[in-house]
């Protein structure tokens, strides 16, 4: 009799490599279906709605993020994907199930949140690189803001190279929308929120494997960051490191634009072990990269260079990708 894994073992397509896996994140801008939710703000992406979201415009935007997340692999799509600015199970289930993708066999791990538009993040795997252990939405309730709904923090944890146990935290923090100074304490919350559960992982665990991966409308230097989330008190117990700081050392300016100014708002945190030699599994080359193929952008006719080909600018409709370019990283054993 075979067993499901020796089946998986045999559809496994020879170009992965055994000692390497690809980690992508992506804010996928915007990725509605053209349906009115009743309990969400989403009319607006409905075809009578200010942005006239159709039927075929949600299945060419498909087609543009499956387009992207084969073009961020390699040989083969990352093993694991986490995004965000995704409506629901629904558009996951079309992405993973109804277009080409679904040659690879990828699983979704993705729990409502709270959100007023109804936004949320998930994970993407290949089980046969990631296999799923649990996962836990963190719910996000500002104490100074109860009113206010924001996307909850998706912890999953799993396995890697069938014995490496991983912590992922998928994270997009609330926007600068209304001020960044206005809406800066917001973002620090959820940073605190974070820290607190990979505190509580390292309390229980000697060298916990994490990694955090988001859109956090913060740059890398920013307090919610590198005060919140990464500081220690005690600077010698400051055990997360962020990649794209290695990154930033290169010659891309940033995974999203605004105006003429590029920023840093996507990034992958790591736990310090992740770059240790003597660690059973490691960051590649200690840095992380943001993907920014010629497909994925766009001549900048007013601010010169060029820019990120989104989907939308304003609500006038452009036919991009996204308005956020992705970012991803190797670990090796």
């Amino acid at each position: 009799m075979v067993s499901t894994s020796d089946l998986q073992a045999q559809n496994k397509p020879s170009s992965i490599e055994e000692d390497r896996l690809r980690v992508m994140f992506y804010n996928v801008e915007n990725l509605f279906d053209p349906f009115d939710d009743s309990l969400t703000v989403d009319e607006e992406f409905t075809v009578d709605g200010t942005r006239h979201w159709t039927w075929n415009k949600f299945q060419d935007k498909l087609s543009k993020v499956y387009k992207t997340i084969v073009a961020v692999g390699d040989l083969y799509p990352p093993a694991i994907i986490g995004l965000c600015e995704i409506e629901n199970r629904f558009v996951l289930n079309q992405l993973v199930y109804q277009t080409p993708f679904s040659k690879f066999d990828y699983r979704i791990v993705h729990e409502e949140s709270p959100d007023r538009r109804g936004i949320d993040v998930a994970l993407l795997f290949d089980p046969n690189r990631f296999q799923l252990l649990s996962h836990e939405a963190i719910g996000i309730q500002f104490p100074f803001d109860p009113d206010t709904k924001t996307r909850d923090v998706l912890y999953v944890k799993g396995l890697i190279f069938d014995s490496d146990t991983v912590h992922l935290f998928v994270n997009h923090w609330p926007s600068r929308y209304g001020g960044q100074m206005i809406t800066d304490p917001k973002r620090k919350y959820v940073a605190d929120r974070v820290r607190q559960k990979c505190d509580s992982l390292h309390r229980i665990l000697s060298s916990p494997s994490i990694i955090i991966m988001g859109d956090f409308n913060d740059e890398p230097w920013n307090e919610s960051i590198e005060k919140h989330l990464i500081s220690s008190v005690d600077i010698d117990n400051c055990y997360l490191v962020n990649l794209m700081l290695y990154e930033l050392k290169g010659l891309l300016k940033g995974s999203h634009k605004y105006q003429e100014n590029w920023s840093v708002l996507d990034q992958f945190i790591v736990s310090k072990s992740l770059l240790s030699i003597h660690s059973n599994i490691q960051v590649c080359k200690d840095k992380a990269s943001i993907f920014n193929a010629v497909f994925l952008l766009e001549k900048d006719e007013k601010y010169l260079g060029l820019k990120p080909y989104r989907t939308f600018i304003g609500f006038k409709y452009h036919g991009g990708f996204s308005d956020n370019l992705p970012i991803y990283f190797d670990v090796c054993k």
